[in-house]
């Protein structure tokens, strides 16, 4: 390894909507009756477990190739029902070695869903974490809480991290459109309250946006808290041109912005398409993600109906003296 090279340290940062990681069992406070047992999914101890054993391998297999590959750093991680699942997902499963802590929000989502981040206690050290609660009249029910974390990273300077899931497209885009456009106004107000006191503030915001490039909202977002969608163009490095695939179309609702502190740091942006985490589209040719249901029918060897999105990125030793900036 070169000189230059020892003068940094390389981070991976993974960001996976994980579709409906409910756990088994019924929990009065939620409306999660489609994921239990006696449910028409038939949502057994054994199918969650399966889906944890293969969530578990797609994060893995985001480190790279090969028993030597570092594990991720971070991983955000959309649509997870509560603190059981990750813990078992943290602990029970494929990841146990791993040594992941983890960050979550406890939502008033109708369904019981909430976004986490899982962080390599080696890479970050939080200093503060909260949900913060979007509310809208746009808001047709309470919606996913935007999780933030500030903390270290090893090289000793702070890194902020807000990851969301913002409401679907349900009933249309342009209809369902301002419900998404309060996602990205809270964002931005938290990002100007965090830059009123640290200007240069290194940040990071992932997750589902239910937006593609282009759309209003994150554009919105990029524009007003000017922050820079590192995975606009992120691909597959076999076939996939995004995260998701919708009747034979390729798209991103996945994406992972960059502060302009970060851009400069940035090594690759890809889309993690692993040949166990796609299969034939019958219908439309090519691959597309291997879901865990299509309909009702369970597939046991699927993982999500989005692919996970992978950035790498350097920062430079030292540091600074534990500053919001980057030299």
């Amino acid at each position: 390894m070169s000189a230059a090279l020892l003068l940094f340290s390389f981070i991976t940062f993974v960001e996976i909507n994980c579709e409906n990681l409910f756990d088994f069992r019924p929990d009065s406070l939620q409306n999660d009756t489609e994921f239990l047992p006696s449910s028409p999914r038939h949502w057994t101890p054994s199918r969650y477990w399966r889906k944890l054993g293969n969530i578990s391998k797609a994060i893995l297999s985001c480190g790279g190739e090969g028993t030597e590959a570092p594990l991720p750093d971070f991983v955000a991680l959309c649509e997870v029902e509560n603190d059981s699942v990750l813990i078992d997902l943290t602990r029970r499963s494929l990841l146990r070695n791993a040594r992941y802590d983890y960050l979550v929000t406890h939502s008033s989502d109708s369904r019981g869903i909430d976004v986490a981040l899982l962080y390599s206690p080696f890479s970050f050290s939080p200093l503060t974490h909260y949900g913060i609660r979007v509310k809208s009249c746009y808001l047709p029910r309470p919606t996913r809480d935007i999780l933030y974390a500030k903390g270290l990273v090893a090289t000793g300077d702070t890194l902020h991290i807000f990851v969301v899931h913002s409401p679907s497209r349900y009933g249309g885009e342009s209809h369902s459109r301002p419900a998404r456009m309060a996602v990205a106004e809270h964002l931005c107000f938290s990002i100007d309250s965090l830059r009123s006191v640290s200007p240069r503030a290194n940040i990071i915001v992932a997750g589902d946006f239910n937006d593609y490039t282009g759309d209003v909202p994150l554009e919105y977002l990029c524009t007003t808290a000017s922050l820079t969608d590192v995975t606009r163009h992120a691909k597959g490095k076999s076939n996939a041109k995004g995260t998701y695939r919708y009747k034979g179309r390729w798209g991103s609702l996945d994406h992972v912005l960059f502060s302009a502190s970060m851009v400069p740091l940035l090594m690759e942006a890809y889309v993690n398409d692993a040949p166990f985490l796609v299969e034939d589209d019958m219908k439309y040719g090519g691959v597309k993600p291997l879901r865990s249901y299509t309909g009702y029918k369970f597939s046991p060897d699927g993982t999500s109906d989005h692919l996970p999105l992978v950035v790498k990125f350097a920062i430079p030793q030292p540091f600074g003296s534990g500053g919001d900036t980057i030299p």
